[in-house]
């Protein structure tokens, strides 16, 4: 299948986040390869990095960011491959900073973002899944059938919610 999904962090401190991600994209069996790219600290390498993206196969932007959080929107300002943010949580404004950041992007230059933190990982790599998802069979069924398991743990919850109330 190739690496089609790249996954970029502004920092190292992000990695532990970024592994709900990372597990997800194994589980479906969808490739990826992970950077830690800075929007100000490599900006050229960043900016090289997504310019290259399309010739490598590359399919979709994961990028999470603190603080800033610019990452995201020079990512897509250097390709029209999808680009979905992931705001991390940093000091001293707990995310807020960095979801503002990722959600002002100008008009014409569109980043997508998921919730912050951990879950905003795994959201991200699904998201990245249902893009993919489009233009493979294979992938679509599987996303199918984690929806389908997804809610089957819910209805069994349900279920023995309602028997343990009736017990007592």
């Amino acid at each position: 299948m190739g690496k089609k999904i790249a996954i970029l962090m502004g920092s190292k401190s992000d990695m532990p986040l970024l592994l709900s991600a990372f597990d997800t994209l194994k589980d479906f069996g969808v490739e990826f390869e992970a950077r830690i790219l800075s929007a100000h600290r490599t900006p050229e390498e960043a900016a090289s990095f997504a310019k290259g993206a399309e010739k490598k196969g590359i399919k979709v932007f994961i990028c999470a960011a603190g603080m800033a959080a610019h990452l995201a929107g020079v990512i897509a300002s250097f390709t029209t491959i999808p680009v979905i943010g992931i705001p991390i949580a940093s000091e001293p404004f707990n995310g807020i900073d960095s979801l503002l950041s990722m959600v002002q992007m100008p008009p014409g230059i569109p980043v997508a973002v998921v919730s912050a933190g951990k879950a905003g990982a795994q959201n991200a790599a699904l998201m990245a899944i249902s893009i993919l998802a489009l233009s493979d069979q294979d992938l679509s069924i599987k996303l199918k059938n984690y929806r389908e398991k997804q809610k089957n743990k819910v209805l069994s919850a349900d279920k023995e919610l309602s028997i343990e109330l009736e017990s007592k």
